[in-house]
């Protein structure tokens, strides 16, 4: 087993010179950093985590408060842990997971016992009753999510305003003047999820510029109720062509209901989805869609903690542009392609 004293003689330093290199508690110098890190590499060395801990008063954890409820999609929220996970341990750190249902409770677990190093806190509502907290805490903590005021918080998220606005003006641009949303579960509207929020008010925003009649209809994220919807929303006369899908654990079902309908797509009836690619990439019918980036946004937020541990300047926002993939799911339909409001 490769010793502290093995990588002191093949960098030409102190035992006390790699002890301060790993635990940062005295300055060294770039050139013996470099000189201590390379034998690190080279021999293959592991700092033993109790030890290391002790020395750096550091845990070498990331908590990451995760939602686990039924109208959250569990497959997304995953692509979040992992990335984070696989990121973390770039740095050599392990990740804690906590839940959703743990709140204010189980971040102060972590804190008051010094569990882990940084906490990284998923499914962001507008109001979000654990943010006094989060303010108050003198330990890094990153937000996947925006709230409505995030003053004195670090957060990331995709920029779902723009993200369903770009929606609306790829279905505009092809003509389609009466489009309905069907987004998220009531239960997400109801605690005012930012992401959802957004959602909504960058559909709406959009629709006006473009002049356009929009719906949003809440579904439960089941088939039956996709059935349901569909039914309604699809009906002979009301002139809907076009649906944007926010609810992706109901994507298939809708297309599925749609074709029962009558509705050919893209023929009779175009729709988008914001949703993970590989949930638009049917094998059926591939989904025009802007897809939610969860494994840079998991890496990023990792990265902003780490930056915070180290004193690195990082910005307190960041919003990731929406990407819309064309798929065959979208196409020209009655009026003006491209139309602009009056």
């Amino acid at each position: 087993m490769v010793k502290i004293a093995d990588v002191a003689r093949h960098a030409g330093v102190s035992p006390s010179t790699v002890s301060y290199v790993l635990s940062g508690k005295r300055t060294i110098s770039s050139q013996t950093r470099e000189r201590v890190e390379r034998a690190i590499r080279e021999l293959g060395y592991r700092p033993h985590a109790g030890a290391r801990a002790l020395a750096s008063s550091r845990s070498n954890i990331l908590a990451l408060m995760i939602p686990l409820r039924a109208d959250v999609g569990v497959p997304v929220v995953m692509q979040f842990a992992v990335a984070a996970v696989t990121a973390a341990r770039r740095h050599d750190h392990d990740v804690l997971l906590l839940t959703q249902e743990e709140g204010e409770d189980g971040l102060r677990r972590v804190v008051d016992g010094a569990i882990a190093d940084g906490i990284i806190v998923m499914d962001v509502q507008l109001h979000d009753s654990r943010l006094p907290l989060l303010r108050s805490l003198e330990h890094p903590c990153v937000l996947i999510g925006v709230p409505a005021d995030p003053a004195g918080l670090t957060c990331i998220d995709l920029d779902f305003h723009a993200a369903s606005a770009a929606c609306v003006a790829h279905l505009a641009q092809l003509g389609h003047r009466r489009i309905a949303m069907i987004g998220s579960p009531p239960q997400v509207y109801a605690r005012e999820t930012g992401f959802a929020q957004r959602v909504a008010a960058g559909f709406f925003d959009a629709a006006t510029e473009y002049g356009i009649e929009a719906t949003l209809d809440p579904c439960e994220p089941t088939a039956a109720a996709a059935r349901d919807l569909a039914d309604r929303l699809l009906a002979p006369g009301l002139g809907v062509t076009a649906l944007i899908v926010h609810n992706e654990p109901i994507l298939a079902s809708l297309l599925s209901a749609a074709s029962t309908c009558g509705r050919r797509v893209p023929e009779d009836l175009s729709v988008v989805a914001i949703c993970p690619d590989e949930v638009a990439e049917h094998p059926h019918i591939p989904v025009t869609n802007v897809a939610v980036p969860a494994t840079e946004i998991g890496e990023r937020a990792v990265e902003l903690l780490m930056d915070q541990l180290a004193g690195r300047t990082y910005p307190p926002q960041t919003w990731l542009p929406p990407t819309l993939t064309v798929r065959a799911s979208t196409s020209a339909t009655g009026g003006e392609p491209g139309a602009r409001p009056r």
